[in-house]
């Protein structure tokens, strides 16, 4: 046991979520609940303020994804350890979020014990990762690459591959006949890419990707 209780912030923009898992935290006798955020900014600005050991951050959250929250908490507040908990397994999530300087990484659905283990490991300077998700790091990074080396990490491949053809000027019509998708799954994936990427329209997201040497 602890000798004193590990001080954690919840970071979910979904209250039932959030205020469900920080309830169930801060009922056990080693883990003390500082405060809970609503989305990257707010996780950022109170985990500066509050110092806890340990942010739970989500990685889907509106202003500031928990990706660059994280990053931003590694430069600001080193010492603060970041485990993710979120819903997604895509690999260029986990990347992003590991070369983000996250030290855990779980999928929503884990058990209460396996949370509450992984709190305490990356509270005492451990890491943690499930175990598909521990092989599958390490087969990337044994291969060679490293995920700087992948404009805009925080995109799943089909993202990526929309916001490409967005850069190269082509229409939400032209991208769904190309790539073979409805225009609605097309209008959703072109969504996620401006929340992923913070953009406000198709013109910000145009010249982000571009930058990054996209649709040459």
């Amino acid at each position: 046991m602890a000798d004193k209780p590990i001080r954690v912030l919840v970071a979910d923009d979904h209250p039932i979520f959030r205020d469900g898992l920080a309830v169930l935290l801060s009922s056990l006798p080693d883990i003390h609940v500082v405060g809970t955020a609503a989305d990257g900014v707010e996780a950022v600005e109170l985990a500066v303020r509050l110092r806890p050991e340990i942010v739970v951050m989500d990685i889907q959250m509106p202003n500031l994804n928990g990706v660059e929250a994280t990053r931003r908490l590694a430069t600001a507040a080193p010492s603060v350890g970041v485990l993710v908990l979120t819903m997604s397994e895509e690999d260029s999530t986990v990347f992003a979020a590991v070369q983000a300087g996250a030290r855990g990484y779980l999928v929503k659905g884990a058990e209460q014990e396996e949370i509450v283990r992984a709190i305490t490991t990356v509270a005492a300077g451990g890491a943690v990762f499930g175990a598909s998700l521990a092989r599958r790091i390490a087969e990337f990074f044994t291969a060679g690459a490293t995920p700087a080396q992948v404009p805009f990490p925080q995109l799943t491949a089909r993202e990526r591959e929309i916001l490409e053809l967005l850069a190269a000027g082509r229409s939400n019509a032209q991208i769904a006949a190309a790539l073979y998708l409805s225009p609605k799954t097309v209008r959703n994936n072109v969504s996620n890419v401006f929340a992923k990427l913070q953009v406000a329209d198709r013109p910000e997201a145009i010249v982000r990707a571009r930058e990054a040497g996209l649709g040459s």
